[in-house]
């Protein structure tokens, strides 16, 4: 069952997301194909003009083993592609691809051209194109959330995301009338502010996994380990017996303060007393 769900939530019509990500595989190993073809090392020009007919076949073939490689970090190690997660995120979940897909990728060529005899120079060419490209998409996707962040914070804290489960469930919350989400096992509650009433949404993710995608918004803020909250519908803060606790619109359950995230809270109800 968990398989087909896998298949399913793979081969499921792309968001924008998706397409940009998958065009930048497409392209990185368009240009990996090009560097052989322009090149031909390791004998590849006993080939002659075939070679190009054969480079578009591993081309096409290559961004199938893309395919393979998202599904690894998507299914395997909870790595979704995601800009919502930031450039850092971003960053790291390449260098994760790269040392994933250069392994599959020199596999293929080898196994394709028989060149196994050179398997490591054939693994260092296509770990330095790797790494070239990674330098360029590391600088666009670094200009991107600067020019994100230039928006300013007001702008980043209004609107809506949806939030996306570890399996084929998603949610989709108005930061304006998120209260708080909590961690229960291995799942999420997030609870809204909706048409008058509170509206508790379950989702199949962890907690970690959620901040990340809500870094942006700089009023939503993590509380406690197994909580988050959105300071912008804190009433009040609290102390009982050494312990913190946030009281929250609409809500009779008092959210805990863990002791590494009392600075941190009480640096913003400073910052904006509004609220206190």
């Amino acid at each position: 069952m968990d398989i087909c769900r896998i298949i399913g939530n793979f081969v499921a019509p792309m968001n924008k997301e998706q397409k940009r990500n998958l065009s930048v595989r497409i392209v990185s190993v368009g240009l990996i194909c090009m560097a052989f073809a322009i090149f031909k090392p390791l004998g590849l020009e006993r080939f002659g003009l075939s070679l190009y007919a054969h480079l578009l076949i591993i081309w096409a073939i290559g961004t199938g083993i893309c395919y393979v490689t998202e599904a690894i970090l998507k299914f395997f190690l909870k790595m979704p592609a995601s800009l919502d997660k930031g450039a850092d995120y971003i960053i790291r979940r390449n260098l994760w691809f790269q040392l994933l897909n250069s392994p599959l990728e020199t596999v293929l060529i080898c196994t394709y051209f028989n060149l196994w005899s050179h398997c490591l120079q054939v693994f260092l060419i296509i770990a330095f194109c790797s790494f070239l490209v990674g330098l360029y998409w590391r600088y666009k996707f670094r200009n991107y959330f600067l020019e994100t962040e230039l928006k300013g914070e007001e702008t980043v804290s209004e609107g809506s995301i949806t939030l996306n489960g570890t399996t084929n469930d998603s949610a989709t919350l108005k930061i304006e009338e998120l209260l708080y989400i909590e961690a229960v096992g291995n799942y999420v509650k997030i609870h809204q502010w909706r048409n008058d009433k509170v509206v508790t949404e379950t989702l199949r993710n962890t907690l970690k996994n959620v901040e990340e995608e809500l870094h942006h918004y700089p009023t939503v803020k993590r509380c406690h380990r197994a909580f988050i909250v959105n300071m912008k519908r804190v009433e009040q803060m609290t102390g009982h017996a050494g312990s913190v606790q946030l009281q929250v619109e609409h809500c009779e359950t008092a959210i805990p303060v863990s002791r590494s995230n009392i600075q941190s809270i009480r640096d913003y109800i400073k910052k904006n007393p509004h609220k206190e």
